[in-house]
This record gives structure tokens, sequence and C-alpha cells, in this order.
């Protein structure tokens, strides 16, 4: 009777696990699935390796959209030289428009634009600005004109224009004539900015103060064709006493920038 039994059971065991028997058979260890103490312990590693590489990864985003931010501001460098070259050494110029509500600023993007738009390598609207927009800008295309550049108050004002600015309220409410600058008469080329990332397209809406505000870092254009990433606080002051490369002094005669 007892015989009987056993051979019943391991029927039964045979029958309901196969796969353990073949592999005691074989003469090797049935397999076991993980203990919990095994899942936290993989669980923890795998957010490690995320806290590593996450941070990674943003960084090297960032670099990549100020890569594309640099090579967008060379292609307006050459569309800038183009232009000079078609109109007898001269950067772009147009007239400023009186703004008081609400304010306008010209070389914000609302006027430059039109005159270089034509030497771009390719076309751009509103539906293709991708040259004139920073990849890291988070700004609807449409506020400043489908662009994220400024254009420098002191290419088409002259040096004693700029000295004369000690409010920049006055560069919308009460703009001077535009004079047309020439490429020769740059004094520092090296250490003069062209144009420059506008600040309020990486800031909320409140805060439209210009790109002499920001105190990060930001692309700017210089008069050589060189583009440089830096601290917007290292641009040297205007007659208030803050940095701003639209009224630093003297203008194309002077510096904005001194490594």
């Amino acid at each position: 009777m007892r015989r009987n039994v056993v051979v019943d059971c391991r029927r039964t065991v045979e029958r309901e696990f196969p796969l353990a028997q073949n592999a005691a058979r074989r003469g090797r260890a049935v397999p076991r699935g993980f203990t919990l103490i095994e899942l936290l312990v993989v669980i923890a590693i795998v957010a490690l390796l995320l806290s590593i590489l996450v941070p990674s990864l943003r960084k090297a985003k960032a670099a990549a959209r100020r890569v594309v931010c640099s090579h967008n501001l060379r292609q307006v460098a050459l569309a800038v030289d183009m232009y000079a070259h078609d109109y007898e050494g001269h950067y772009p110029c147009a007239q400023d428009p009186v703004s008081t509500n609400p304010p306008y600023w010209l070389w914000m993007g609302r006027g430059w634009r039109k005159w270089v738009q034509p030497y771009l390598s390719s076309i751009v609207d509103p539906n293709n600005p991708s040259i004139l927009l920073c990849p890291a800008d988070r700004t609807d295309p449409a506020k400043y004109e489908s662009t994220s550049y400024s254009y420098s108050l002191a290419f088409y004002h002259s040096p004693e224009q700029i000295d004369s600015i000690d409010d920049k309220s006055l560069t919308y409410s009460n703009p001077k004539p535009s004079v047309p600058q020439g490429v020769t008469e740059v004094a520092f080329p090296a250490a003069k900015i062209l144009i420059g990332e506008w600040n309020s397209n990486h800031q909320t809406i409140e805060s439209d103060q210009g790109w002499w505000c920001w105190g990060g870092t930001r692309s700017f254009l210089f008069a050589d064709g060189q583009v440089t990433f830096l601290k917007a606080e290292s641009i040297r002051p205007a007659r208030d006493d803050l940095p701003d490369a639209n009224l630093t002094i003297h203008g194309i005669k002077g510096r904005d920038y001194a490594p």
C-alpha cells in the first residue's frame, strides 16, 4: 500500500513539474527566480547609473544646442558680409520706429532681419526660421519676428549718437536718425559685438529688459566674425553703468569686451 502511494506521488510530480524532473534527471539544479533583495540591488544600481548619466546627457544636449546656435550666428555673419559688399562697405541700417506702448526695439529683430534675409543660405520665414532661432530658445518664434538674435545699435548710429544716449528708453521713445556705419570704421572688430542672443527669449515676458540684464552666458557674434560664448555681465557698461553692447561708450570706436 505504501509503495503504491509513493509511486502515485512520483507520477503526480512528474506530471505537474516536468521541467524540474528533466533537470533532476540531467543532474542540474532547478533554476530559481530573483529574490526580493537581489531585485532591490539591481534597481538601486540602475538608479545610480541613471543619476550619473542623465546630467551628462543634459550637458551634452546643451552643448549641442550651443554649437547649433554658434553655427547660426556664423551664417548670419556671412550674410552681413555679403550685404556690406553690395552696399559700399556699410552695415545694415534701418530707421528706428517711435514706440511707447508697448515699447519696441528695432535692433531686437523688428528691423535688421529683413536686410540680411536675402543673403542667408536658405529661405527663412515664419515656417522655417531655423537659422535665426537659437535651439535653446523656448519663446514663441513669432514673439520677436522669428529670431532669437538682436543687432547692435552701434552699427547704424554714430559713436556721437551712442554716447549721447544715457537712457535706454530713448532708443524707442525718441529714436535718433539712423546713420549707417562702415565696416572699416570699426576700431576693434575682435572686441565689438555685432549680434547677440536676446535676453527675453530665455526669460518670461515680465523680464523683457534687453540683453544687458541677463546674468547667464550666451553666444555673441563679433564684428570680426568670431562667435564667443561668454557671460553677459562681462560686457562693458554704457553711460548708465550697465553692460549693454548696444550703447557701449564710443559705439563702433569702442570695445564691448576685453578678455
